[in-house]
């Protein structure tokens, strides 16, 4: 803060966050410290670059005014990010019920035993989006970093849970297919039964046939129901 017989200034500096091609801002309170009606005038060494709103004006006693200083959108990006642009706020007490309207370059002249007071100012670049500090612990509430080791275990545990959950399903197909194999040897030794049953029932039927004209023996019924019998049991198994 800069104080002196008048007013006080805050911040001391003009501190502007730099971007290309952007335009930025910021403020100024001049606060008055006395019981009269004070006077200021915002002056710079770059007026060009520069827009002050109010670039003067009257502050009441015991009263602040806010200031808004606009700089102009850099094409270029200084040296070492400095700059070396300066600013004067003047302030000098004024008669009662002065208003801005009234305010002169005369009222701001030295002589006569009139006390102006000066406050020099200079510019500040800051970064407009600085990088975020990387802390090197953590912080209270905050979980706590992973090391390598961690990571580490952390991976081959998720590993093992997959290879798990890979096997099983694995372990249940091959019983499956076990199953499914032993299913099939049974049907293809009860066909060849099948098949063999059905040539000796061929045989029996044509011997039958030549004895009793074209009747049926009991051996053969009974070949018959042996024969229904297994293709009903064939026929479940599948």
């Amino acid at each position: 803060m800069n104080t002196g017989d008048y007013i006080n200034i805050q911040p001391s500096e003009l501190k502007f966050p730099f971007e290309l091609r952007k335009q930025s801002s910021c403020s100024l309170q001049l606060t008055n410290k006395t019981d009269k009606y004070v006077a200021f005038k915002v002056k710079t060494t770059n007026p060009k670059k520069y827009c002050v709103r109010p670039n003067a004006g009257i502050i009441l006693p015991s009263s602040a005014s806010n200031i808004t200083v606009t700089m102009q959108a850099p094409k270029e990006t200084p040296p070492d990010m400095q700059c070396k642009d300066k600013f004067l706020i003047q302030s000098v007490v004024a008669p009662d019920g002065t208003t801005s309207k009234d305010i002169s370059a005369e009222l701001f002249n030295k002589g006569d035993g009139k006390v102006v007071d000066e406050f020099k100012m200079r510019v500040v670049y800051i970064f407009a989006n600085p990088p975020s500090p990387v802390p090197e612990g953590s912080e209270e509430g905050s979980p706590p970093r992973t090391t390598a080791v961690d990571d580490g275990n952390q991976n081959f545990a998720l590993f093992d849970a997959v290879s798990r959950s890979l096997e099983e399903p694995k372990e249940k197909s091959s019983q499956t297919w076990s199953n499914v194999s032993k299913l099939t040897e049974e049907k293809d030794a009860a066909l060849q039964k099948n098949q063999k049953l059905r040539q000796e029932l061929e045989l029996l039927r044509k011997e039958a046939s030549g004895r009793q004209g074209g009747g049926f023996s009991v051996l053969f019924v009974v070949l018959v129901g042996l024969i229904g019998v297994l293709i009903g049991y064939l026929v479940k198994k599948t």
